[in-house]
């Protein structure tokens, strides 16, 4: 063979796998983004037996074809705290069963004759749905996943197309025969290299095209396409392990527990591995496509069948393999806690973990207005230096905190999302930015409380008495803002508007109280630039609080057109 030759076989090989690939990833987003929303309630509110989880997992995966988005979604879930680990298991066990559609859909549609046939109607019927129903989100999202399928046919015909005639290059056919001849030492070999395949290319469902058009062409026999399919499902877990590498102890081990679940499942398929390819070729004799797709589903539900009892055994064995770090971050440390990263887009499916930071956002907040009290009693310079100082501390947190916030959510909205995920991501960017600005109101009331300190400024009983009463109005206003960040869509918005009606009232009031005592001068000017400064300053702050419960329901002073433009700008920065 000419290297001109293999170069060529090369490239039309590379392209076709590319189209495939491309196909993968646009008809995975466009199911995402039609079921996003509801994929993520569901693997957030599931708890239970293992049986739940499972058909979970298997619905999900079924759903969104892609288990490297469903066992990365998991990690990331796991890591928020929205799931157990024996949770994650038996899910992660269930997206084993439904990426099983993968193969059928290949073999069915991508194999026979005809099956370039179906390309056009499909992608007309798509287009027509985008054109039809531009202003339906989730219309155009069923079209674009049409468009993934026809597409995916197309990479189909295009790596049929790409896989040269072995005949013409006997030295080829030799050498796969050669590696096929020793016996099951030849097995082992495959199923190694179904892996490192697997972990090249990122995504098993193109391993398996590859593997059914060998053994369609004659390459290969069913027992190597069988090997080969139990390396790929070993391969795949390298996506959710590398997603785990940022996650936390959590995280990493729901991620091990996919590596480990695999594992055990090829390792007991291997040793019944005779009987078991007898019986899909007793079925399909005269198929071996079919015969291996049977295989790749009995593979994965009898490992799920049997591995299912011992669910606590092997989050037993991967709380071993990962564990607890001994120097865990204290509350002063700050780094991105519920949001992981991965190779795999989710982003329609990962909101739920960018949420849970955003609830750790607003605790950090609280912890931070709970030490304004302490400035009230200060006994000396030192002891309002030290509170000050931390105080300061947790406002570079905040920066932070919206910093990464925001770069994550500019990120994933910047990819294919739906219109409900743009709002929400929309949603949290105006949260995030209303937290970090509570974080720098606060500062100010701490460093007004130092400058009057400084000044030896000193309020009378009344005047304290006031300010405590306005600081526990507003403590009252941000635990009830706290509140609505748990669930958005129940967040209680007219709890949140008495709050703040509460705030402007004591405000108001106060306001008039300190006018009327500066007419009768019954305190001097420095006393009373401190302490109006500091009522203001409550006030402006519980306006980032009520910004913050407004944005959750969706429900704030600007319109939608308004709340788009905020997400350009913050896309543009």
């Amino acid at each position: 063979m000419k290297l001109t030759d293999i170069l060529i076989i090369i490239i039309n090989f590379a392209g076709a796998l590319a189209v495939f690939l491309f196909a993968m990833k646009l008809m995975s987003e466009g199911l995402q983004k039609a079921a996003g929303s509801k994929m993520r309630a569901v693997l957030g509110k599931m708890t239970g037996r293992p049986l739940n989880g499972i058909l979970t997992g298997m619905g999900v995966t079924t759903a969104i074809q892609s288990s490297s988005a469903t066992t990365v979604m998991v990690v990331s879930f796991v890591n928020a705290g929205l799931l157990s680990l024996s949770g994650a298991v038996a899910v992660i066990m269930g997206a084993n069963i439904g990426t099983t559609v993968t193969a059928w859909i290949i073999t069915l549609l991508g194999l026979g004759e005809g099956s370039g046939y179906i390309n056009l109607p499909l992608i007309i019927a798509a287009v027509s749905l985008v054109f039809m129903f531009t202003n339906q989100d989730k219309m155009r999202s069923v079209g674009q996943t049409i468009i993934g399928l026809a597409l995916l046919l197309v990479g189909m015909s295009l790596l049929k197309a790409a896989m040269p005639d072995l005949n013409e290059y006997p030295s080829m056919l030799q050498g796969l025969a050669s590696l096929s001849g020793y016996g099951f030492w030849s097995v082992l070999l495959f199923v190694f290299i179904g892996a490192v395949l697997t972990c090249l290319v990122q995504a098993s469902a193109a391993t398996m095209a590859i593997t059914l058009l060998m053994l369609h062409n004659g390459w290969i026999g069913l027992d190597i396409a069988v090997a080969l399919v139990m390396g790929e499902n070993i391969g795949t877990t390298v996506t959710a392990n590398i997603a785990a590498m940022v996650a936390g102890t959590a995280g990493k081990r729901a991620a091990r527990a996919h590596l480990v679940f695999n594992v055990i499942g090829a390792t007991l398929t291997l040793i019944l591995f005779r009987p078991i390819l007898s019986m899909v070729q007793a079925v399909f004799p005269d198929d071996a496509p079919m015969a291996l797709s049977l295989f790749h589903t009995m593979f994965n539900v009898m490992n799920v069948s049997v591995q299912s009892w011992f669910i606590p055994q092997i989050v037993w064995i991967v709380t071993r393999m990962v564990p607890e770090k001994k120097e865990e971050a204290g509350e002063d440390d700050y780094r991105l806690t519920y949001i992981s990263g991965g190779p795999v887009n989710t982003a329609e499916l990962n909101l739920q973990s960018a949420k849970r930071e955003i609830m750790l956002f607003s605790k950090q907040v609280l912890r931070m207005y709970a030490m304004l009290p302490e400035l009230r009693t200060i006994r000396n310079q030192k002891e309002m230096d030290a509170v000050v100082t931390h105080i300061e501390h947790y406002e570079r947190l905040t920066d932070r905190m919206d910093m990464e916030l925001t770069k994550y959510l500019v990120a994933i909205g910047g990819g294919g999302i739906s219109g409900h995920g743009s709002e929400r991501i929309s949603s949290m960017l105006r949260i995030s930015d209303n937290l970090e600005s509570i974080g720098d109101s606060i500062l100010q009331i701490a460093l007004t409380r130092k400058n009057k300190y400084a000044d030896a400024v000193h309020f009378s009983d009344s005047q304290n008495a006031k300010l405590a009463e306005m600081s526990a109005l507003v403590e009252n206003a941000l635990l009830v803002m706290d509140a609505n960040l748990v669930d958005y869509d129940r967040a209680d918005l007219d709890a949140a508007n008495a709050a703040e009606h509460e705030v402007n009232a004591c405000r108001d009031r106060l306001r008039a109280e300190h006018l009327e005592a500066l007419k009768h001068g019954q305190y001097g000017y420095d006393v009373g630039n401190a302490y109006s400064s500091l009522y203001a300053q409550y006030e402006k702050l519980a306006d980032f609080v009520i910004n913050v419960s407004e944005a959750a329901v969706g429900e704030n002073h600007h319109n939608n057109e308004n709340n788009n433009s905020y997400f350009t700008q913050k896309f543009n920065q």
